[in-house]
């Protein structure tokens, strides 16, 4: 604690830092009657400050200023008077420790809080309806913005941070009048305290000033919001002649607005005096746009003369350009409309010539198919199968050479470049090896014995950490035999294995065929001669079995009862060799009832 501290500062500090969120707002405000009790240029004033901050009863009036004060002790009357204290608290206030944390953090948040608690309270006083309410908030707003100007007074540095809050621009655009009068006013305090605070700020935030001013004197008619807005303009335009050029290139009805609308109001001095820097602004600058407008016109003149006579010189050259450029451009569209053509009469030609083809593949195939004997028929497909992988593989060499022929074209070039690059930078070299003189011959030193015997045991040691396998020459060989024999009999193995699930799926296919057939077979009253050509078997040894066996089941069904009651059914005659060699045209194999 400070020595000989203030004990209402002490004890006022002990309840703040005891005390709920909702109670810290009254408890602040008895530092009013702590401030009022000292005068304001003393010492004793100046000590007390310091205290109230030392105890960092300034920082929580910046933090209690963001609270809702509609259900808090007091209303909004106690937040307006906080703002007060608060800007009593910080002007005429020497911090002695940490002073860059007070001015560049402490000061700025106090402003931005501050301009909050206006927003709410302007919102506030727009949204009321009683006349009290309005009153009282118009009362509140007011005492907020005056100890914002008392606090940037106090610290002109704080006036840039005004300009530059967005608080501020939101406060300033408004159509209430009341507010905007008072916003107005503190636009004008700043002003006359820190004038060059408007031009160190950014472009876009002026420009956002200057729009609400000239907006302000163009939607209204009140005499009062015209004269305040005339007044800051002034100021602005007395103050730069970079703002007067703002002023007459960004508004160009300004002069017209100002003396038509205004002119008679009761503030014709300070108009006359703004509509007297504007025009004068623009004698100047339409002088200078003449004297410009006049340098323009003779260096054009002089340099359309010299580009004419340029021109003329090159004409017949560019009449022979263009005609040039337009026969190439034509034939290239020529060219373009043949190869057009020529790539569709092509594509059509290759798609009858791939249907001719597909057509002869199929013909072909049925005319194989009646042909070729049925045990014939996996040979014949093996060949096709091993023709066709030709043909592939001639047709892919045969691109793969091309394509490899074609970018070989551009690496010989390339090759060929390098090549007499390297010459004749060969030659160079040379040249360059003749003209220096020999370089007398140095012996180089070699290892010493003592790294001799070092990377000997080096060697030693990972010969001994890491052994190598021996293995005898015979041994080797004999393992080379074994592997071989076995990778033999494997694909010996996986040949044969392949093969035969080749013939195992093949059959399989042709009994569920055959059992399909069979199983829709219509009867021998219902049959056809159609339907019996799916039962004609070309092979003779198949129709001479298929014979026996019906001949033989038909002798069957035509022996005596007592014939048939052996255990077994043994076949009957056997069908002569003779009958194998007789023309058998067709062959039925069964049927349904």
């Amino acid at each position: 604690p400070m020595a000989d501290a203030d004990p209402r500062v002490l004890l006022l500090a002990a309840q703040v830092a005891e005390s709920r969120d909702e109670d810290v707002p009254v408890l602040l405000l008895k530092l009013k009657e702590i401030l009022n009790g000292a005068s304001l240029e003393c010492k004793e004033s100046k000590k007390i400050r310091q205290e109230i901050h030392y105890y960092d009863l300034t920082q929580y009036c910046v933090l209690v200023l963001r609270q809702d004060y509609s259900r808090l002790q007091g209303g909004w009357a106690t937040a307006a008077q906080l703002a007060e204290i608060l800007s009593h608290c910080c002007v005429g206030l020497e911090v002695k420790e940490d002073p860059e944390e007070f001015y560049s953090i402490f000061l700025p948040s106090a402003i931005d809080n501050l301009l909050f608690l206006g927003r709410r309270l302007q919102a506030r006083f727009i949204r009321a309806i009683k006349d009290e309410e309005k009153k009282g908030f118009l009362h509140c707003f007011r005492t907020v913005t005056d100890a914002i100007c008392w606090l940037f007074g106090g610290h002109i540095q704080l006036t840039e941070c005004v300009l530059q809050n967005g608080h501020f621009l939101q406060l300033l655009i408004t159509d209430d009048i009341e507010t905007a009068m008072i916003m107005m006013s503190v636009l004008h305090n700043i002003l006359k305290i820190n004038s060059p605070a408007l031009l160190s700020v950014d472009e876009k935030i002026l420009h956002s000033v200057l729009d609400e001013l000239v907006y302000k004197l163009s939607s209204t008619t009140n005499p009062v919001m015209g004269n305040e807005a005339t007044k800051l303009l002034l100021l602005l335009a007395e103050f730069s002649q970079q703002l007067v050029t703002l002023l007459t290139t960004r508004y160009k009805g300004l002069k017209l607005l100002l003396s038509k609308q205004w002119t008679g109001k009761g503030f014709d001095r300070d108009l006359s005096q703004l509509l007297d820097l504007l025009y004068l602004k623009q004698s100047n600058k339409k002088e200078e746009m003449q004297r410009q407008h006049q340098a323009a016109c003779l260096i054009q003149a002089t340099w359309k003369g010299f580009r004419t006579r340029k021109r003329l010189k090159k004409l017949p050259q560019a009449v022979t350009a263009l005609q040039r450029s337009f026969r190439a451009k034509r034939k290239q569209e020529l060219q373009h409309l043949k190869k057009q053509k020529e790539d569709e009469a092509l594509k059509q030609e290759m798609q009858l010539q791939r249907q001719r083809a597909m057509r002869q593949f199929h013909e072909r195939q049925l005319a194989l198919l009646e042909i070729i004997h049925p045990s014939q028929m996996d040979k014949h497909i093996q060949e096709m199968e091993r023709k066709s992988a030709l043909t592939i593989q001639r047709f892919w060499r045969g691109y793969r050479v091309r394509r490899y022929f074609h970018q070989q074209k551009q690496s010989f070039k390339e090759y060929k470049a390098a090549v007499t690059i390297q010459r004749a930078a060969c030659k160079f070299l040379e040249k360059q090896r003749k003209k220096r003189a020999l370089s007398p011959w140095k012996d180089t030193k070699g290892p010493t014995d003592e790294q001799r015997l070092a990377f000997k045991q080096k060697v030693d040691d990972y010969i001994k950490l890491h052994p190598a396998s021996q293995m005898s020459e015979e041994m080797s060989k004999e393992l080379h035999v074994q592997a071989q024999e076995k990778l033999a009999q494997f694909l010996l193995r996986s040949s044969l294995d392949r093969r035969a699930a080749q013939r195992r799926e093949t059959l399989l296919a042709q009994v569920n065929t055959d059992v399909e057939l069979l199983m829709n077979a219509p009867g021998l009253a219902e049959s056809t001669e159609k339907d019996l050509s799916i039962f004609m078997s070309r092979s003779v040894p198949v129709a001479a079995k298929a014979k026996q066996s019906h001949t033989t089941m038909l002798k069957y069904t035509c022996w005596p009862w007592w014939k048939k009651l052996g255990d077994e059914f043994v076949e009957g005659d056997v069908i002569p060799d003779e009958a194998l060699t007789a023309e058998l045209g067709t062959l039925f194999i069964g049927g349904r009832k």
